[in-house]
């Protein structure tokens, strides 16, 4: 076997692995944010306003999402890609382990709420940092003509991240009540711990990339990647946040508010939720590298139209067979959802969002697009989701297809980069 050939599988396997793992640690919050924190963190509010309160603090991670993305985003740039992997998983392990630690409001009072967003801003400055470096350990390394398929290696952690949480949590919900409160929802956050040191194993393990080395060998680094990516491409910054918005948004209202909307206005049982979850997660670790690698044969912009003409689509649908609550539809709605509409945008983004940029900048570039966006899209959606819930499935719906609107318009706008050069 070529040695670049075995070099990039074991990239494309330490970035499957550490985007698992840190995509772990930051979907376990959401999930306990939609069962837990209300009733932990915030007990003097009433049920709704109790949820709307946890996913307040849920949205703070996205909020320093940017921050991560700028500040580990110019160290990328200037140090290197590995170097800042490492350093990112650190970070979110510690704080994972940490919520587990944490006391609650009957022990600490409001303290409790303070340190829980603390260590959610730090969990979203981790992971802010983090894609930008996964996605271009594997990007820079492809071959040209298979960076759509390697690029979504990184990717397949998130339904892999959002597979063992929710799993996990679905495992210990199990447990009568008053344990499951108790200890119960702290043992998959006291885990991260374990999974951290498998991972920096791993990414101890691989090399710098062939293009930031030649950066690093020419004496060719930006003094200051960030102001050189707004002076240099900011139509590219853009572009990226707007083709996130469907993408980001619409993945966290599929996997994080249908926890609220199927338990409190449907009346769905948790665990069919969940279970739900899991199966689609499961179908999305087949449907997103399958996505990434039609990219490289039909190009990146109309593999990522289809999902947000689908997201679009299938907006009052989902909310429809929910309504149902028949376990069998509950499933379809979710799998659906996240394979025909998440998985075309997310296959081919890594990729797509990568060669927007210059290597001089990729690192800041890519980040900073994916970052601000997650902040009005992924930690906004649960929150404004929660809000409307009170007007019906048509609101919700509403919501859904605006969103896709906007991410068809950026994705029209942006050049087909299949062919670009990253070098």
């Amino acid at each position: 076997m070529p040695a670049h050939v075995d070099s990039i599988r074991l990239v494309a396997a330490a970035s499957l692995v550490g985007t698992t793992i840190e995509w772990y640690d930051f979907f376990l919050y959401g999930t306990a944010a939609a069962l837990v924190f209300n009733r932990l963190y915030f007990p003097t509010f009433d049920p709704f306003m109790g949820t709307l309160a946890a996913f307040g603090t849920y949205s703070v991670g996205f909020v320093a999402r940017p921050i991560g993305g700028i500040i580990i985003g110019h160290y990328g740039d200037r140090i290197g890609r590995k170097s800042m992997l490492v350093l990112t998983l650190v970070i979110m392990g510690v704080a994972t382990c940490g919520i587990g630690l944490l006391p609650t409001y009957a022990q600490i009072g409001p303290w409790a709420a303070v340190a829980l967003v603390a260590l959610r801003l730090a969990q979203g400055f981790g992971v802010g940092g983090e894609w930008g470096g996964a996605v271009l350990m594997a990007v820079e390394h492809a071959p040209a003509g298979a960076r759509g398929f390697y690029g979504s290696w990184p990717q397949i952690g998130v339904p892999a991240g959002l597979l063992l949480s929710t799993s996990a949590f679905a495992l210990l919900a199990r447990l009568p009540e008053d344990q499951f409160l108790s200890w119960g929802w702290r043992v998959p956050f006291l885990a991260s711990i374990v999974l951290v040191g498998v991972g920096l194993m791993i990414r101890l393990r691989i090399v710098e990339t062939p293009a930031f080395t030649r950066v690093k060998e020419e004496r060719a680094e930006a003094g200051r990647p960030i102001v050189e990516v707004l002076r240099t491409h900011p139509k590219e910054v853009l572009l990226a946040i707007g083709a996130r918005l469907a993408e980001n948004g619409s993945f966290y209202v599929y996997t994080v508010f249908v926890l609220v909307y199927g338990t409190q206005r449907v009346g769905i049982d948790r665990q069919t939720v969940l279970n739900g979850i899991v199966i689609a997660a499961a179908c999305l670790l087949v449907a997103i590298p399958l996505c990434g690698s039609l990219s490289d044969r039909l190009g990146r912009r109309p593999v990522y139209l289809f999902g947000a003409c689908m997201t679009a689509l299938f907006a009052y649908p989902l909310f429809w067979l929910l309504d149902t609550g028949s376990t069998p539809l509950v499933w379809l709605a979710l799998v659906v959802a996240l394979v025909f509409a998440h998985a075309p945008m997310y296959g081919p983004q890594a990729a797509f969002l990568s060669e927007l940029f210059g290597t001089r900048v990729r690192y800041s570039g890519a980040s900073l697009g994916s970052q601000l966006s997650s902040v009005v899209a992924g930690g906004l959606s649960p929150f404004i989701a929660t809000a409307l819930l009170p007007y019906g499935r048509g609101a919700l719906a509403a919501y859904l297809i605006s969103m896709a609107l906007v991410t068809v318009v950026a994705v029209s706008l942006a050049s087909e980069t299949r062919h670009q050069t990253i070098g």
